[in-house]
């Protein structure tokens, strides 16, 4: 039994069933758009429609050994991981517009490896580093606590990037004014801020755990702000996001949210059930951890700021009282 404060998703056998009867087979016929496939992704690909997405996201097995559900993924030779890699890339491609973005994850070893394959199919725009504030300690080594997403596009200018969309709000420690006014930061009762550009570090996201609703079962789940930011940036509402190694969900469900068409591809049936209630409880919890008045927030700060909030309206109404 779990407390009352774990919000991880998991499901009974039964309830596992029912949601995964709401997932395609592979090599259905029907429509895939909005739709979860049950099925690998080296076959699933090729029956995809040609030039029908705006928007790759994938994120792959890292080169590790590591069980996803019931399926064991075995640390392999470089050359091994390359073949894999040059193989599911080369099945996504014919899906792509020719204006497409591709976002690819990795960690450190496997990104050596990826970046250099990437740029044989597509242009290498960016390299971005997240900082992942978890990370197991190591006695003879630094503790691995950041991952890459290389960013490529098969156009070399052609391409969505709304840079508006994906400012990150910081605090601003020493304001600046221009003729006693604040010159590129505004005033707020909570404090002074600025909407500050994207870089291609990270140290704002969260990763998903136990008292989080957006919190799975899977091993190496990504938050939702993660792929918020990429979604927002590299497509626009309405375009098609695909993701060929769906795991829990978390692509799929950030696009929804934030009105975007998906396709998710997942094996593993227990991922593909987890990933369809996720997408029937969107409406219950509409919201993107950190994400809020369009722009992203520095971590914790938009809870302290809630908080905040919370606490005057208490004191207000007492006063009242």
């Amino acid at each position: 039994m779990k407390s009352a404060r774990n919000k991880t998703i998991s499901l009974l056998k039964d309830e596992e069933q029912s949601y995964l009867t709401k997932c395609l087979p592979y090599c259905s016929n029907k429509n895939t758009s909005n739709t979860i496939i049950h099925g690998d992704a080296m076959g699933v690909l090729p029956t995809l429609p040609q030039k029908t997405v705006d928007l790759l996201i994938v994120d792959p097995p890292y080169n590790l050994d590591k069980k996803y559900g019931s399926t064991p993924f075995r640390q392999t030779s470089n050359e091994e991981y390359i073949k894999f890699t040059r193989e599911w890339i080369e099945k996504a491609v014919p899906s792509l517009k020719p204006h497409a973005s591709i976002y690819v994850c990795a960690d450190w070893k496997t990104s050596l490896v990826i970046g250099a394959v990437l740029s044989d199919y597509f242009v290498i725009q960016n390299r971005i580093t997240w900082q992942r504030e978890k990370g197991r300690g190591a006695l003879a080594n630094w503790k691995n606590s950041m991952e890459d997403i290389w960013f490529a596009t098969l156009s070399p200018k052609n391409y969505t990037f709304n840079v508006d969309d994906v400012k990150i709000r910081r605090k601003v420690i020493a304001p600046y004014k221009e003729n006693g006014n604040p010159k590129d930061w505004y005033e707020t009762k909570d404090g002074n801020f600025r909407d500050t550009f994207p870089s291609n570090f990270w140290d704002d996201i969260t990763i998903p755990y136990w008292s989080m609703p957006e919190n799975t079962t899977h091993p190496t789940q990504k938050p939702e702000k993660l792929m918020a930011k990429l979604i927002l940036a590299s497509s626009n509402v309405d375009d098609l996001v695909l993701d060929p190694f769906l795991g829990s969900g978390t692509t799929a469900v950030v696009a929804k949210k934030l009105g975007r068409n998906y396709i998710g591809i997942e094996k593993e049936a227990e991922y593909c059930a987890i990933s369809q209630k996720r997408l029937e409880t969107i409406e219950k919890r509409p919201a993107i951890q950190g994400y809020e008045q369009g722009v992203f927030w520095e971590r914790n700060t938009l809870t302290i700021q809630k908080t905040k909030a919370k606490n005057e309206e208490t004191n207000a109404a007492q006063v009242t009282f």
